[in-house]
């Protein structure tokens, strides 16, 4: 259930904590674990091959798209979701955007007001690569 550590839905690395109050404007690239507890405008991305983890909590809010393997949603997002292992929408969790999910695990009060569409592994994956190439690789990296 949600909350619960689950070895699959884990990022390994370090973490990387966005607080309360304060604010991001700009990409976000990073490895290992994010926790938004504050203000992100701008995209979120898990550098490419990572085992990546989100986690928007709280006051927490990203005004932009996210790009990651694993992602806990239990704040605000306005912004397209692309996942390629597991998304949990936690019941405080709220989704103004499409979301693209491998796994999908969505609690009792959890709101997505878009489309939710699911994706094969193997595509979820690709297209991620395929953004970050796309994108032009790291500007404004955070680690």
């Amino acid at each position: 259930m949600l909350g619960n550590r689950k070895p699959g839905a884990r990022g390994s690395g370090k973490t990387t904590l966005i607080s309360q109050d304060t604010v991001v404007v700009g990409d976000v690239r990073f490895s290992g674990n994010l926790e938004v507890e504050g203000l992100v405008q701008g995209n979120v991305i898990a550098a490419p091959e990572s085992d990546g983890l989100v986690r928007i909590v709280g006051k927490g809010c990203v005004e932009g798209e996210i790009r990651a393997p694993n992602i806990v949603v239990n704040g605000v997002v306005k912004g397209d979701v692309h996942c390629s292992r597991q998304l949990e929408l936690a019941p405080k969790g709220r989704v103004t955007g499409n979301v693209f999910y491998v796994l999908v695990e969505m609690s009792a009060g959890a709101e997505v007001n878009g489309s939710l569409t699911h994706v094969a592994e193997e595509g979820a994956a690709e297209l991620s690569a395929k953004a970050a190439r796309a994108d032009g690789g790291p500007r404004g990296k955070v680690d």
